[in-house]
């Protein structure tokens, strides 16, 4: 999953609230090796050629920087920023956040080409659509398995510089299947190491079809836990490992056994900081909203129903805009009664695809608006600049719907961010049958982005809702949402790495 959602926990005020032991024994305290395309903290210049440091606002670097700033860790990432080197030591390293300095960064430089092998080539023409079962979309270049291969080898060095024996090195996603091959050759004994996968992953009949598919699968299993968000993904991946010789595959155990190891294999569900997306929305009140509506153009009094995404082929959003317009079509009383807001932030821009996809989604708002629109409603509102954190989550609290409907998704967080941030317990949530959130979020109206006829009526039948079930149904899923969040995520991945009878600990207290 590239995740563009804003979540911040205030994991440094939490984990002392709520711990009640700690493990006196110093050897069982870990402290963190994050490896990550993505880097925490990017120095860039500013106007006037001074250095300034753009920190992080949202998705997973929000998540995990207070987290590794407890452990005083390391964080390997990509050096993109015009002023990174400028910055680091001899080492590639620079101390962050840089005005309270808690943690080592690293960074590994990338060449140009290095870049469109790695991350615009392997990456994202290869292993992106494969993961999301769009394999006429594979752009199988031999140069980029060879870019992809000698990168991983580069990040996963790196990681062994800064590991010591009671680290977790916690590589975060498909950029890196197979740099855990190269730190396990030199992780130090007692140290050990855990791999998340955002994004969905498929079947072996689908991921074979990549040449270097036993490749692959063989370096994710060097690491000791690897972690999926639902179950499917996971028993897909047991498959996968299933079909190598020298694996020993114990599905209900959820187990591999490889080179003398067991690999434990497990769906951890991704959660949002509920708490603080509510109290950030229970600020943005009617006056608020009012001022952000007015600066597009949006009657704050009618019906609203929000999309948030980056513009990516796989969110569905042109299918999405096909149900809308059908379901103005075939409900015209609704026609001045609800504006669809869509909120797009672009990525990838390099890749054909991702260009045509823009270009879509542009056309098909561009076709429904001249169709229905009037002097006095505009259909649908394009809102592609960028929204403050308070702003997002205010328009999410005063969305009378919103449609989280992409055609494959490892998880999708907007769906929860959306939840949490209805502090009146009265919008409805429309969520693709194909998301991973839907295995837990089962009070949204299930949605198949492929059947625009199903799909407007849901969108009929959401609005249709009684305000008696859409609060029941609201405060259920906010319940999930708030139950099983961000922290709630972070510890039970991380215990997964430590034996058992013990919880992974940051400086004595329990994450």
């Amino acid at each position: 999953m590239e995740l563009t959602d804003d979540i911040r926990p205030n994991v440094d005020d939490r984990i002392a609230a709520e711990a009640e032991t700690t493990l006196e024994d110093e050897e069982t305290e870990r402290d963190l090796v994050v490896v990550s395309n993505r880097e925490p903290y990017q120095h860039e210049y500013d106007s006037d050629g001074s250095v300034v440091v753009e920190e992080p606002v949202g998705g997973l670097t929000a998540g995990l920087d207070p987290v590794v700033q407890k452990t005083q860790g390391d964080w390997v990432a990509w050096g993109d920023g015009d002023a990174d080197a400028v910055v680091t030591d001899d080492d590639d390293c620079v101390a962050v956040p840089p005005d309270d300095e808690r943690y080592t960064l690293r960074r590994v430089w990338l060449e140009d080409e290095e870049v469109e092998g790695y991350y615009y080539g392997y990456s994202n023409r290869v292993l992106w659509p494969l993961c999301h079962d769009l394999v006429d979309r594979v752009e199988m270049e031999p140069d980029y398995w060879d870019t992809y291969r000698s990168v991983n080898e580069s990040f996963g060095e790196a990681a062994v510089e800064r590991a010591t024996e009671n680290s977790t090195v916690w590589i975060q996603d498909y950029h890196f299947c197979l740099a855990p091959k190269t730190i396990r050759e030199s992780l130090p004994d007692g140290a050990s190491m855990v791999q998340f996968w955002h994004i969905p992953w498929p079947a072996w009949d689908t991921f074979r079809v990549v040449p270097h598919a036993e490749e692959l699968v063989e370096g994710l299993l060097s690491n000791d836990v690897v972690g999926f968000h639902i179950d499917r993904y996971r028993d897909n991946f047991l498959e996968c490992a299933a079909q190598l010789d020298d694996t020993r595959v114990d599905r209900d155990a959820g187990v591999v056994h490889v080179d003398g190891r067991t690999v434990e294999v497990g769906a951890f569900e991704m959660g949002v900081d509920a708490d603080r997306i509510a109290e950030t929305a229970e600020t943005f009140d009617h006056h608020a909203w009012a001022h952000l509506a007015g600066k597009y153009d949006i009657d704050p009094n009618i019906n609203v129903a929000v999309g948030v995404d980056r513009i990516d082929y796989t969110k569905g959003i042109p299918k999405r805009i096909d149900a809308l317009e059908q379901f103005w079509e075939e409900h015209p009383e609704w026609r001045g009664e609800l504006t669809f807001v869509q909120k797009s932030s672009h990525s990838r821009s390099q890749i054909p695809a991702y260009q045509r996809a823009a270009n879509e989604v542009e056309e098909a708002i561009e076709r429904v608006n001249d169709r229905f629109g009037t002097e006095d409603w505009q259909p649908i509102v394009h809102v592609d600049d960028h929204l403050s954190q308070r702003e997002l989550f205010g328009l999410y609290r005063h969305a009378d719907i919103a449609l989280v409907s992409p055609l494959r998704d490892g998880l999708n967080l907007v769906a929860k961010e959306y939840v949490a941030a209805q502090v009146e317990d009265d919008g409805v949530l429309l969520l693709s049958e194909f998301a991973g959130a839907h295995q837990t979020l089962d009070e949204a109206v299930t949605i198949n982005p492929y059947s625009p006829e199903g799909f407007a009526e849901a969108i009929h039948q959401s609005l249709s809702m009684t305000a008696v079930e859409r609060g029941r149904r609201m405060r259920s899923l906010r319940s999930v949402v708030t139950e099983h969040d961000l922290d709630d995520w972070v510890a039970e991945l991380l215990t997964a790495t430590v034996p058992d009878g013990e919880e992974f600990t940051v400086e004595g207290t329990d994450v």
